[in-house]
């Protein structure tokens, strides 16, 4: 049983376990509530024969006095099915969010550009949140309505066959018009899941681009576009909740028949002496509570096909291939090299064809060629951002793909053309380069990048808060405060990916000058589409359509006068 909850729910083992106690618990609570009304009608039972005034009044205060024990007993049992059905659950919670997390933490980072942002924020936010709720409030009610009515059901049907008949008949035709229903709900709510997270993808993508919308007077077009797709949702929501209730409505015409039922053929039967007037007032009242639970489990039942499309999505973030490998990992030295390697991002599109080349420690590799050549796909590569089809990429000798990424992400230092800073002071900013760094460690790392001036002139220097993604700074100002994080952490591997695309031609020389000092003993990998900054390069490779084209050293390409010496004549012309 605890794994059929494990597997159903997407569950920690501990979780299932916990929340079969939280059943187990729900149900004796459910029992307990029957425990007044039992002491009620056995005391009513035995006052009605017994006509003794002191025989009833110290029947009176033994039922009292049971009665006192009975409410300390469900006290006792409803302080524990709240701590499995809340606590646990929220514990429960808790972990599964760290769990994905530490998915998300082992998956390749590659994998994140493939993903945007609002859908991940929305597995982790919304779904997680959604899933707590249900499992708090509903699903542990659910199993427990479902057993404690089945034991009821059973009771009955051993106290008077026949009046049972009457309570139940009604149930199976109510569970089955909602059954026929299920799958109508499912498609809705996975309609109505899919529908939100594209509105909010779309609210994402505006926040995003509200510069160029405004640029180019798109706001009442986005606008109305926008309000089309809550109008959809907001028709299918609609279309959703008359669908659920109907059937759910449906379902409780048919189980409020069940009391009619009691009432007639009960009376029926009592008129005919086959069961007593005693018998008769236990199942009307009976008859009156049963199908509350009964209505709770249909409603609740309607959420977990809601709750299906989230345990589906965290299941599919479970079921994802991670990255992993040894985290012993000391190479002799820092030499990259490719052999042979085939990659692909998509089945039948091949990325890089029978890539081979070597970037060597204590040189510069530039990769260069024209837009979609792979040179972006290389470096990642070289990152293990993603693993090759075929193949092998070696750091010191050894394969890469053998190494833990997080342990061989220690070697490197990478500068990517998107800059992302946080929403907090250019000192902790710089800062993530090295944790450990001093302050004036920090300080040294902003001047060689040629940050010091800058930052200087800004309120509170280096205190200063930049705001979400560095929005107080200009673009180049970003970018070399991104080159301050990797000169700070001194790796033995810098990858720059169009490091100096958004600096002047001042500001480049500058960076270039640092970066010369930087790469003493180092493999330096750099990525440009500026000629001039890759002409001092020690080796130069070209790729074209996912091959490499031409290697070599600038001068030899430039003597070849084939790819990289028609990219340096018509920069330079322009």
């Amino acid at each position: 049983m605890i794994n059929i909850l494990q597997n159903r729910y997407a569950m920690s083992k501990k979780g299932a376990k916990d929340l079969m106690s939280s059943i187990i618990w729900t149900l004796l609570l459910d029992f307990s509530f029957m425990l007044p009304v039992i002491i009620s009608f056995k005391y009513i039972d035995e006052t009605l024969f017994n006509d003794s005034i002191k025989s009833q009044g110290s029947r009176l205060i033994y039922y009292i006095g049971i009665s006192l024990v009975f409410f300390i007993i469900m006290y006792v049992i409803a302080y524990y099915q709240y701590d499995s059905t809340y606590t646990k659950i929220y514990e429960e919670s808790a972990k599964r969010r760290i769990s994905l997390a530490e998915k998300l933490r082992k998956l390749p980072l590659a994998f994140f550009g493939k993903k945007d942002i609002s859908d991940l924020s929305s597995t982790i936010m919304e779904d997680a949140t959604q899933i707590e709720t249900l499992f708090s409030h509903a699903v542990p009610q659910i199993y427990g309505a479902i057993l404690s009515v089945l034991v009821m059901g059973i009771m009955m049907f051993f106290y008077n066959w026949r009046l049972s008949l009457a309570i139940f008949w009604v149930v199976p035709v109510a569970a089955i018009i909602f059954y026929l229903s299920k799958g109508l709900q499912k498609k809705m709510h996975e309609n109505l899941y899919y529908v939100k997270r594209d509105i909010s993808d779309i609210i994402q993508e505006q926040l995003d681009s509200a510069q160029e919308i405004k640029a180019y007077n798109r706001e009442n077009d986005f606008s109305n576009d926008l309000d089309k797709e809550l109008d959809g949702y907001e028709k299918l929501m609609i279309r959703g909740e008359l669908l659920i209730g109907a059937t759910i409505n449906l379902s409780y015409v048919f189980l409020k028949l069940g009391l009619p039922s009691v009432v007639v053929y009960g009376a029926h039967l009592l008129s005919i002496e086959k069961i007593d007037i005693f018998t008769y007032l236990v199942f009307l009242v009976v008859a009156s509570r049963i199908y509350n639970p009964i209505m709770d489990v249909m409603s609740n039942f309607a959420l977990l096909n809601f709750l299906d499309v989230r345990i589906n999505r965290m299941k599919e973030m479970d079921n994802m291939p991670v990255q992993e490998g040894n985290s012993d990992f000391e190479p002799k030295h820092f030499d990259i090299e490719f052999k042979d390697v085939d990659f692909s991002y998509q089945e039948d599109v091949q990325t890089l064809k029978n890539v081979s080349f070597k970037a060597k420690q204590g040189e510069v590799t530039a990769l260069v060629g024209p837009s979609g050549g792979g040179k972006s796909t290389v470096a990642k590569l070289s990152a293990r951002f993603w693993d090759t089809d075929n193949g092998r990429i070696t750091l010191g000798g050894e394969d890469i793909s053998k190494v833990d990424p997080e342990t061989l992400l220690d070697s490197y230092s990478i500068v990517f053309q998107d800059v992302t800073l946080f929403n907090s002071s250019v000192f902790d900013n710089i800062k993530i380069g090295k944790k450990s760094a001093s302050e004036s460690e920090v300080r040294r790392a902003a001047k060689l990048a040629q940050c010091d001036e800058f930052i200087c002139k800004l309120p509170d220097g280096y205190n200063t808060y930049i705001g979400e993604n560095g929005e107080r700074l200009s673009g180049g100002e970003r970018q070399r405060i991104s080159i301050a994080r990797a000169i700070l952490k001194d790796s033995p591997i810098i990858l720059l990916d169009e490091a100096t695309a958004s600096l002047d031609a001042e500001n480049e020389s500058k960076i270039q000058m640092a970066l010369s000092e930087l790469v003493k003993d180092k493999t330096v990998m750099i990525i440009a589409h500026r000629m001039r900054t890759v002409l001092e390069a020690d080796n130069i490779v070209v790729l074209k359509d996912g091959e490499i084209k031409e290697i070599g050293s600038p001068s030899e390409l430039r003597s070849k006068n084939g790819i990289f010496n028609s990219m340096v004549e018509k920069q330079y012309m322009s």
